[in-house]
């Protein structure tokens, strides 16, 4: 008797093998199981699923910290003495492990809803390994350096909490599909379960983030404050060198409506801009004085400050990606800059009508003006011919003596306090000026100014606050932003809530009952159902017919070899006989 595997068909998957392949180099079908994943292969998946998240985290972190990318170079050059933009290789570094991690999160996936089993090759094993370690030093490296700038990401969630939410439901609809259909297998068990809870915690969490959001964006927009103002911060550095006439000409032709600028004592009492402890990053003076390039800047008298170029380094260095933007005739008006006085700033704002903020650096102990700097400034105001009323002294020293300027403070304090010094403003960083503490101040007739304002989004949602002006080292960027960037009332975006927890929801119950009802199907199948479907003809376009294997096995009763086995064409089968294949 002769007992005959049936003809095998194989369809081409073409999918199944790109997915398997680049994800574990098992490019072949016989390289490939539907079994379960080792203990080791999903211990890889959970490694390759926490890189994921971390360079998740960390992109955002650097998309939202684009508003002080000039600070974090600062504060690198504070450290290592030289000025790069260190943010380059960091943005290029952080794009290029996301993608990689996002396409193997994605095939990963991709492997569970196929029902293929996960064998992640070794190669990239130690591509998701170093770039796990490489964003957690990163991580390391920035808290050290630049600790301060985590809490931007709380003032981003004001404006980007919405739009995160809506991510954040696509994202457990779509796992939903690969959540139901492991949990409604026959055979269930108490981590499945474990699974299946975890999975609606985290569902109706999503579906109630809302409740925790503070936007001031979501608003009745007849109830919209007018526009900030903007102010100069060090004139407009992103186009010319800061602190220098040019810079604040170019501030005043981009809509600024005030100045700001950084204030520091020469060695002989003349009031100069300078925003550096030292003149070497934004002066010649490497050049000029080698052997004095590491002192203090206000260790030197007007005449060996004068005498330094402030505008060299700016085409060199080119700090912010500008300089191919300027014409001929501004290279060389930016190339002959000096350092900018006191005076000559103030003169400046006089004659533009405008105002301006002063951050005076006092000296210290040992400089010959360190009892005398205030007088120096407030000379230098008169001589300018500004009306003092236009100008803001934000220095906590020294109040009851200076008399007829705006008092201000970058110190947060109570409305209380702030009456009792005499204070009628207040210049705050964005991450102390949360929208509960801006009304408070609004209310009492105190004006508050917020710093370093560079992004539209940034400057949207202090707008929907209330803020009546903002420090900018981008006028130019913020000019350009004529309203916030979304506006909604509390009922629209309510119904836009609800309705997309509801969609959300159904689209969930849909894949719930679909995949229980696929795998009622399959349990019901026939196995011999299943074995004669592989019979059936098929185009010899689309599948490959593999050759029949014949069995052959003899019974008690025997079968001689001479016997001829005629297998019917119409059945899908060859005709055997002893001397060869006839078909």
């Amino acid at each position: 008797m002769v007992k005959h595997q049936p003809l095998q068909v194989y369809e081409k998957q073409v999918f199944v093998s790109f997915v398997t392949g680049i994800y574990g180099c098992r490019w072949k079908r016989y390289q490939r199981s539907q079994d379960d994943s080792s203990r080791w292969e999903c211990t890889w998946f959970v490694i390759l699923c926490t890189s994921f998240l971390l360079l998740l985290f960390w992109a955002y972190f650097w998309l939202v910290a684009q508003n002080d990318f000039n600070d974090f170079n600062w504060s690198v050059y504070n450290r290592s003495g030289e000025w790069k933009d260190e943010t380059i290789p960091i943005l290029a570094s952080t794009t290029v492990g996301f993608t990689y991690i996002t396409f193997l999160l994605i095939l990963a996936l991709f492997h569970i809803s196929l029902g293929q089993q996960l064998n992640l090759y070794w190669i990239h094993k130690i591509g998701v390994l170093a770039t796990l370690l490489t964003t957690i030093s990163g991580v390391v490296s920035v808290d050290d350096i630049w600790g301060d700038e985590w809490e931007i990401l709380l003032v981003s969630l004001q404006s980007t909490a919405p739009f995160l939410h809506i991510g954040a439901l696509a994202t457990v609809t779509a796992i939903s599909w690969l959540m139901a259909g492991y949990v409604v297998r026959r055979d269930r068990s108490n981590f499945q379960m474990m699974v299946l809870l975890l999975y609606v915690t985290l569902l109706l969490a999503v579906y109630l983030a809302p409740l925790t959001f503070t936007c001031p964006c979501i608003m009745d927009r007849h109830s919209l404050k007018p526009r900030p103002d903007i102010t100069g911060r060090r004139g407009a550095p992103m186009l010319a060198p800061e602190n220098t006439l040019v810079s604040f000409n170019r501030a005043l032709q981009q809509g600024a409506s005030s100045l700001e600028a950084d204030v520091t004592i020469s060695m002989d009492g003349v009031p100069f801009l300078m925003r550096d402890r030292t003149l070497r990053r934004t002066t010649n003076v490497r050049k000029i004085f080698p052997a004095r390039q590491f002192d203090d800047a206000c260790f030197f008298n007007w005449t060996e400050i004068r005498s330094l170029n402030a505008g060299q380094w700016f085409l060199q260095t080119d700090p912010y990606w500008t300089v191919e933007t300027l014409t001929t005739r501004d290279r060389n008006r930016i190339g002959n800059q000096t350092v900018c006085s006191l005076m000559e700033m103030l003169r400046l704002v006089a004659k533009a009508n405008s105002s301006a903020l002063l951050n005076i650096h006092r000296p210290p102990p040992e400089h010959p003006r360190s009892r005398s700097w205030f007088m120096d400034t407030l000379w230098a105001v008169q001589k300018a011919g500004i009306s003092q009323k236009r100008v803001t002294w934000t220095p906590d020293t020294d109040r009851g003596r200076v008399r007829g300027l705006q008092q201000s403070t970058s110190e947060k304090l109570t409305v209380t306090e702030m009456r009792r010094r005499g204070i009628t403003s207040l210049t705050l960083h964005y991450s102390k000026a949360n929208h509960r503490d801006i009304q408070e101040y609004l209310s009492n007739n105190v004006s508050i100014t917020v710093y370093p304002v560079n992004e539209p989004w940034l400057y949207s949602i202090l707008w929907c606050s209330g803020v009546t002006s903002v420090s900018s080292d981008a006028p130019q960027v913020l000019r350009k932003v004529p309203y916030p960037i979304w506006l909604m009332s509390q009922t629209s975006y309510n119904f836009i809530w609800i309705s997309s927890d509801l969609v959300s929801l159904a689209i969930i119950i849909g894949i719930f009952c679909f995949q229980k009802w696929r795998m009622s199907e399959m349990q019901s199948y026939n196995p011999e159902q299943i074995m004669l479907s592989a019979v059936v003809p098929r185009s010899s376009r689309d599948v490959n017919i593999m050759k029949e294997k014949l069995i052959f096995s003899e019974l008690d009763n025997g079968l001689s070899c001479r016997e001829e086995l005629s297998l019917y064409p119409e059945d899908n089968y060859a005709t055997y006989s002893h001397g060869g294949l006839s078909r």
